[in-house]
């Protein structure tokens, strides 16, 4: 299932923290899932690192703010309708941001390629303390992802726990490579996953 919807601002265009210091795992050219979109903050970064993403969402209105961006198709999907659309499909990278469906999660994982790269966060139990979302099916347990990624990807990072920058929430985030990326995955990027390079100009004046 979703978040509760009033959890959070996907208006935001900022992308977050953990995408910017893991965005250097997927490279130039990858084909890139953005699932549960929102308004394309993660589609919007990874398009200006050189991927070719495409931005699901169900939510037509908030797709449409990434009509017109280069290297950003759009779907809306409701997955919790839907079930998986992407069956036959696997990706480069498949990023996941404040979103929890549990009964995709085998698939998303079996739709990374074997080089490919899973980069997944949202809310934890622990959360409702701080507010929404507080349902339980809106939040992982303890070690959920990183028992979800570690059986077929091998992980880079996983951290849990909770942030204080903003509003306070418990968090769970992990970054993963298939098995056959070579090894080991650098950490960091330096400076390039803070500041990722645009396409052109005149793609900046676009978005």
């Amino acid at each position: 299932m979703t978040i509760e919807p009033s959890a959070l601002r996907h208006d935001s265009l900022a992308p977050s923290p953990w995408m910017l210091r893991y965005a250097h795992l997927v490279p130039p050219g990858a084909r890139v899932l953005d699932l549960a979109c929102g308004f394309g903050r993660h589609a919007r970064l990874f398009a200006q690192r050189g991927a070719h993403v495409l931005a699901v969402d169900r939510d037509r209105d908030a797709l449409s703010a990434l009509e017109g961006v280069a290297a950003i198709e759009t779907r809306a999907i409701d997955l919790e309708a839907s079930g998986w659309p992407f069956a036959d499909e696997r990706f480069d990278a498949i990023v996941v941001s404040r979103y929890l469906h549990r009964p995709t999660l085998p698939q998303l994982i079996a739709a990374v390629a074997d080089e490919g790269t899973l980069l997944y966060e949202t809310f934890a139990r622990g959360n409702a303390v701080y507010g929404r979302p507080s349902n339980p099916d809106f939040l992982l347990e303890p070690g959920e992802l990183l028992a979800l990624a570690a059986p077929h990807l091998t992980v880079v990072a996983f951290e849990q726990g909770l942030v204080t920058e903003g509003r306070p929430a418990v968090i769970q985030r992990v970054a993963a490579v298939g098995r056959r990326r070579q090894w080991p995955s650098p950490l960091d990027a330096g400076d390039d996953a803070l500041d990722p390079p645009r396409r052109s100009d005149k793609d900046a004046v676009d978005e």
